[in-house]
């Protein structure tokens, strides 16, 4: 009688025992019962024109830091500015199965295949600085761009006092930040009699700026003033400037550090400042509220603002 007595009072101990180590090591793994685990990282891609560009460099960086801040895991791909590298690099996230993809689009008709291709294996896109004119867009963040030109245009029409000769130089063809840059400065001139001389692509590239820029100047004796739809660009066009000797406003758009250091120097006259940084932070902040469920603005807008010396 004692002998099972004894073997009943062990076989409870034992019971109890492997059953409160089952409920701990569940507790430990941190489990949300399908097997994943609640608290795994999200994973977001990024995928950048071109990080030739210290512009999207800022960018990039925004983003970094932001995705560090919430615990998400940021693979960054770079486009070299060509729409069908950017393709490659949606398809190389879609295998390595991000949550949601980001685009800053090498140009705005283009991009439709990539947003298809992320559309089509169920990943949300977010578009950030330059749209995207096709496929399914859960937000976009950028600066308003065709503000921005016009503040460009309406600093020039003041600085020259509503009558002179201008010349434009454009961004790649196709993107969106070209096209509104270029409808906003152009509608600032409107009523006045400044007259654009010349008006050519220079694909936002500061060496072609300054190949451009070079043959606007001996194919113009007369010029007042030059927009550039970026600062690299204008840093492009003030070298072949300052070269011919002619003085000459130059006005650019993003507010680098380098453009912003010339107008500091009294070189450049003016650009107009974009937050990067902020673009690439607030593009990470909405992406984890889109995968939080939350629903978020199709178009964030981001501050703009002239620099000046």
């Amino acid at each position: 009688m004692k002998k099972a007595l004894v073997l009943l009072l062990v076989l409870l101990l034992t019971v109890s025992i492997f059953g409160c180590g089952g409920n701990g090591d569940e507790g430990d793994n941190g489990d949300n019962g399908d097997g994943n685990g609640e608290d795994t990282a999200k994973k977001i891609g990024l995928v950048v024109s071109t990080l030739n560009n210290p512009f999207f460099v800022d960018l990039r960086d925004g983003a970094q830091a932001k995705a560090t801040e919430l615990g998400a895991e940021l693979i960054i791909l770079d486009s070299q500015d060509d729409a069908a590298t950017e393709l490659s690099n949606v398809e190389d996230l879609i295998t390595q199965g991000v949550d949601l993809i980001m685009i800053n689009p090498t140009d705005s008709d283009a991009v439709g295949s990539a947003v298809a291709a992320a559309n089509g294996a169920g990943i949300p896109v977010v578009t950030l600085d330059r749209s995207a004119n096709s496929g399914e867009v859960e937000a976009h963040i950028a600066s308003d761009n065709v503000a921005g030109g016009k503040m460009a245009g309406d600093f020039i029409v003041a600085q020259l006092g509503g009558t002179g000769k201008v010349v434009e130089l454009e961004g790649i063809p196709g993107a969106s930040a070209a096209r509104e840059r270029g409808e906003g400065f152009n509608s600032a001139l409107e009523g006045t009699e400044i007259e654009v001389v010349a008006k050519q692509t220079a694909n936002f590239d500061r060496a072609e700026g300054l190949s451009v820029m070079e043959n606007i100047l001996q194919a113009q004796a007369e010029i007042d003033a030059v927009f550039a739809h970026n600062d690299e660009m204008a840093l492009g066009a003030l070298e072949a400037i300052k070269a011919s000797g002619r003085e000459i406003l130059v006005v650019g758009f993003d507010a680098t550090e380098d453009a912003v250091t010339s107008v500091q120097a009294g070189e450049m006259a003016a650009t107009v400042q974009q937050l990067p940084k902020e673009i690439g932070g607030m593009g990470v902040d909405t992406a984890m509220k889109i995968l939080a469920g939350e629903s978020v603005d199709e178009y964030i807008p981001v501050e703009l603002q002239l620099v000046t010396e």
